[in-house]
């Protein structure tokens, strides 16, 4: 059987990518395996006991295969021509779940009917992908256009501002991987720089003082407009030398405060912003372009940013959450408390060595000294238990699969699978960088789970539709090659 543009159609089975799925699998059942691990000391009679943990999870897989299989024999073009009705649907679902939801550890996002929990929040991926995918697609669409992307801002933006009102940081903070989709498809990688910078400039504040990161903000700020402009030699010529003598200001101020003078620390700062920007202004206005000026008016607004950040920090964040990011960033010590867990899960993938203790054999998993082991810590059960080697395998599965859904979606030739399979790629990616690193100590404790691995239906379902989407979209095309 041929197309109406004369190509062969390979069949149902011949064009589904079948690597995507095996590597799925793969992954599926190492988290059976390893959430079987994390249990096994309450003595579950097997990885089938209904009871425990396990045999839940194969129920959940089961009926994922099931979901997987449904998903392919639909037709592909259903979720394009549903995006819209998908993704307000799942918006309701999202407002309904904090006044309707169960509390679960300070979070109203889970829905409850009888033994099944369900939360919204793990097919909000699902709908923002479709709706992205849907509206970036359309002819004519260009993100460099003001109202193109402000349209697009809120289609991701809306669904994080609600997650995070369900106090589900970590499902929230997901989105921020769409960054990468859309510089994909032509955002400015000047935007990206500048989110990056807004993140430094926050965690100067907290850890070093609003001073260094004011001083820090005005010496990229200039850099940029020399690099730009191809000055770089009055970079150094003329900021580095204000910038270093800024720097001692504050031994200065000590000086003057020991002769008896008072300054508050209000005072102290708008002197440096009155000493920092006249000379990133004047080179501004030397070049007289636009790039120069968005400097000056990003320059601003990082100044503004380190004014609120004590602000965001004590009163936008919960106690919970300030806690876990002074831990993480040295600001406290605290390995009894919100650091245990953190603590313990570094002792346990420590402990596994370049192989492992063996299968079943790890003992901080098995005496259940780190909490959520088969749910946001289940990492640690594979380092312990499979070691560094077994943990760098489970690693490059999960390189294996982002690489191969990059792969396909450049190969393809519509523009809506291109884009959804980048926005599955960068979730998959999300979750991955957000739970690994939260487990070594590199990420605040948000509870995330590692995708496909980590127990829970919601999560494992929300996942395998996500990723068979992209395939049956994926084998729609391929069919025809």
């Amino acid at each position: 059987m041929r197309s109406a543009g004369g190509h062969r159609d390979r069949g149902f089975f011949n064009s589904i990518d079948w690597k995507l799925v095996i590597c799925y699998l793969l992954l599926v059942f190492i988290g059976w395996a390893n959430i079987y691990a994390s249990v096994h000391s309450s003595d579950p009679s097997s990885i089938f006991d209904w009871g425990c943990r396990s045999g839940k999870q194969a129920v959940w897989m089961g009926t994922s295969f099931i979901i997987a299989a449904v998903i392919l024999f639909l037709n592909p073009r259903i979720y394009e021509t549903m995006a819209v009705p998908i993704y307000l649907f799942v918006g309701l679902l999202l407002v309904a779940v904090i006044f309707l939801g169960i509390d679960v550890k300070g979070s109203s996002s889970w829905f409850e009917f009888g033994p099944i929990r369900f939360q919204p929040a793990e097919i909000s991926k699902i709908s923002t992908s479709l709706m992205l995918a849907a509206y970036m697609s359309q002819q004519g669409y260009r993100i460099s256009r003001p109202r193109n992307f402000l349209v697009t801002a809120m289609i991701i933006l809306i669904p994080m501002a609600i997650i995070v009102l369900q106090s589900e940081t970590g499902s929230a903070l997901v989105y921020v991987g769409f960054i990468f989709m859309l510089y994909r498809e032509g955002l400015s990688g000047w935007l990206i720089f500048l989110a990056g910078m807004a993140i430094l400039s926050f965690i100067l504040t907290l850890t070093a003082s609003p001073f260094v990161a004011i001083l820090v903000i005005a010496g990229v700020a200039s850099f940029c407009i020399c690099l730009y402009s191809g000055r770089l030699k009055w970079w150094f010529l003329i900021c580095v030398p204000v910038i270093v003598l800024m720097a001692f200001v504050p031994s200065m101020l000590e000086r003057v405060a020991e002769e008896g003078f008072r300054l508050k620390p209000l005072h102290i700062l708008l002197g440096v912003i009155a000493l920092a920007i006249p000379p990133v202004t004047w080179l501004a206005y030397r070049e007289r372009n636009t790039f120069s000026h968005l400097a000056i008016i990003s320059m601003i607004a990082g100044i503004l940013l380190v004014f609120s950040a004590d602000v965001i920090f004590n009163k936008v964040l919960q106690d919970h959450q300030r806690k876990r990011i002074e831990v993480l960033l040295g600001m406290k010590e605290d390995p009894a408390g919100v650091g245990y867990n953190v603590r313990q899960s570094k002792i346990a993938i420590g402990s596994g060595g370049m192989f492992g203790k063996g299968y079943l054999n790890g003992t901080q998993t098995t005496y259940g000294f780190v909490p959520e082991q088969s749910t946001d810590f289940i990492f640690c059960t594979i380092g312990e238990e499979w070691g560094f080697a077994g943990s760098a395998a489970v690693i490059l599965l999960y390189v294996f699969l982002i690489w191969r859904i990059i792969k396909d979606a450049e190969r393809s030739r519509e523009a809506f699978t291109r884009i959804y399979g980048y926005c599955v790629a960068c979730c998959i990616f999300m979750h991955l960088f957000i739970n690994i690193g939260m487990t070594i100590g590199l990420m605040p404790v948000i509870g995330i789970p590692l995708p496909l691995i980590s127990y829970g239906g919601s999560s494992l379902w929300g996942f395998t539709a996500l990723i068979f989407i992209f395939i049956a979209l994926y084998r729609n095309e391929k069919k025809y090659f």
